[in-house]
């Protein structure tokens, strides 16, 4: 599918963001995995998430209300899963397969994981290492680091204290979960801090959680209870359509119920430090976490430097900001983000190319990219999404201010997290 976007007058309006991609997997997860029943309120109907929601019914979990925002799941305890029939299909979603591979290592049966041909290429030994430290057994391609990949069940695993290399929700959740299988306390201790979503869960759904600066312990074997969950709106979404207005002349919208966790509100600061023009209203706290409404307008960005400890808290929304600063008057560098070669797509080598594509001035950085602003965005032409929902949307948002129409190639990928994106954009320019 082709996305075609042209230049628009200011976009003005108030409008809310699909729910938060993280929150929604991990409540299907830990609802699955509580006694009783979850009610969720808010799930983002995504193609990732849906892969969440679909191994779980593959696995014995009943879940009403399934391609809607509003969710039960009846929970069958942390034991209570069943042997799929089939090999488990993951899709495109990275968060999906490391998570459950942190939770199959512990069941008492065989799974196979597998997913779409990108999904096939990421790598899963970031995981699958320190899980089979904890009992785990793994087979796969380039040993286990490659799906399909067959996790052999033991139905009990080791309590460890793991030193991860890298600062990943990723890595963290899958070794937590994990954590919950084994006798004793699992702990995890990070380089910097990455988001805390599954902490704040599972303590919210009952688990005894402990959190000490950069390390998270779990006590294993715990009675989850189920909950109702409110998921806000993802502050990933959330960002595209904050740098849309910023770069639109005569903007002013607000979003939302936008999640501000603390450990994902990272693109929050860059955009101050870029001279953002927004403000945070009506703040407040929904199942332990807090959220705002967000007002935007037209902004007068200026260069800086993203890097550091600010990285994970917004290593996804960095595709979106490195079209805001091509709008920002000096250079912005951005750096020690290497984690974005092993996305969806390559996403340094991605957008440095597509930026080219535009007419932008950027140089690539082993770990990141320079830019050069504020350039005219020249538009005519076909960006490639690369099968990334986040490049897609980050060239949709520039073609916004092209001199010529702006066609984004493979454009349903956006489906992943942003069902509505182009229904909302063109809500705004009315």
């Amino acid at each position: 599918m082709r996305l075609r976007v042209e230049a628009k007058g200011g976009l003005q309006g108030r409008i809310k963001v699909p729910g938060d991609k993280s929150i929604s997997h991990r409540s299907v997860m830990l609802g699955s995995l509580a006694e009783g029943k979850t009610e969720i309120e808010g799930f983002l109907t995504g193609e990732d998430c849906l892969s969440t929601v679909k191994a779980f019914q593959d696995m014995g979990v009943k879940i009403e209300g399934v391609g809607t925002d509003q969710m039960v799941v009846h929970g069958v305890g942390l034991r209570g899963l069943k042997e799929p029939k089939d090999l488990l299909d993951f899709g495109n979603s990275g968060t999906t397969t490391r998570l459950m591979l942190g939770i199959l290592a512990g069941q008492k049966f065989y799974s196979v994981a597998t997913g779409d041909d990108s999904l096939k290429s990421r790598p899963m030994a970031r995981v699958t290492k320190p899980l089979s430290t904890m009992g785990g057994e793994f087979y796969g391609r380039d040993n286990a680091n490659l799906l399909p990949i067959t996790v052999v069940g033991k139905g009990e695993l080791n309590s460890i204290s793991y030193d991860s290399p890298v600062a990943s929700a990723q890595v963290k959740s899958a070794v937590l979960l994990a954590g919950l299988y084994g006798e004793g306390v699992t702990e995890v201790r990070e380089p910097a801090k990455s988001r805390d979503h599954t902490e704040r869960m599972l303590e919210y759904f009952g688990a005894n959680i402990e959190v000490d600066g950069l390390a998270v312990k779990v006590e294993g074997n715990p009675k989850l209870t189920g909950k109702k969950v409110v998921v806000p709106g993802d502050i990933s979404s959330a960002a595209f359509l904050m740098v849309a207005a910023m770069i639109t002349e005569g903007s002013e919208i607000i979003i939302e119920n936008v999640g501000l966790n603390p450990t994902r509100d990272g693109v929050i600061e860059a955009l101050r430090k870029m001279k953002g023009n927004f403000e945070l209203l009506n703040q407040r706290d929904v199942n332990g976490e807090p959220i705002a409404d967000i007002k935007v307008k037209s902004s007068q960005l200026k260069g800086t430097v993203i890097d550091g400890d600010l990285i994970p808290l917004l290593i996804d929304e960095i595709p979106i900001l490195a079209v805001a600063a091509s709008q920002a008057e000096g250079k912005t560098i951005i750096k020690d983000a290497e984690e974005l070669r092993v996305k969806e797509t390559d996403r340094i080598d991605a957008m440095v190319k597509e930026l080219t594509r535009l007419g932008v001035e950027v140089k690539e950085r082993e770990d990141g990219m320079e830019i050069v602003g504020k350039q005219q965005i020249t538009g005519g032409v076909t960006c490639q999404s690369y099968h990334d929902h986040r490049i897609a949307m980050s060239m949709a948002v520039a073609g916004l201010i092209a001199e010529g129409a702006v066609e984004v190639e493979g454009a349903e990928c956006i489906n992943i997290s942003f069902p509505n994106f182009k229904e909302l954009l063109d809500s705004l320019s009315k």
